[in-house]
């Protein structure tokens, strides 16, 4: 994470992801055995209806536009459902962030539902995008 997000985290807070949903983390190696992508996930504890939500997604750049990013995502929506009875997976991203903005709406088929006001560290302003998950036309 360290070298493809500006966001990140306490090593406790991916170990606590890791510990609780380990169902809903996975990673992409290339031929070596290399980690050059991964995404994390947890389920929203706090809601009615069971809700996954994607913590973090990054792929090395040298390993960007081959599917790897789709791949993980797809991995993850799959077993929120088949792990979790997810009805839906939520994210943030940064407005300014053109290629995650077009994964997520054009190729994952999520919708922006809101903007958050100074989301992240720097100040930067996040969209909240969601997917339904029991729709059969934005299945995995």
């Amino acid at each position: 994470n360290l070298q493809c997000l500006p966001e990140n985290y306490m090593m406790k807070y991916y170990m606590y992801h890791i510990l609780t949903w380990p169902q809903l983390l996975f990673v992409a190696q290339d031929s070596s055995g290399a980690i050059v992508g991964y995404v994390l996930a947890k389920m929203e504890e706090e809601d009615k209806e069971p809700h996954g939500h994607i913590t973090s997604l990054a792929v090395l750049r040298t390993h960007r536009k081959l599917g790897i990013a789709t791949k993980l995502m797809r991995a993850a929506e799959g077993a929120m459902k088949d792990n979790f009875s997810a009805k839906e997976v939520s994210l943030h991203v940064r407005v300014s962030n053109e290629a995650a903005k077009h994964l997520y709406t054009k190729t994952l088929k999520f919708s922006i539902k809101d903007t958050e006001t100074k989301y992240y560290a720097d100040g930067e302003d996040a969209f909240y995008m969601s997917k339904d998950l029991t729709n059969p036309d934005l299945a995995c």
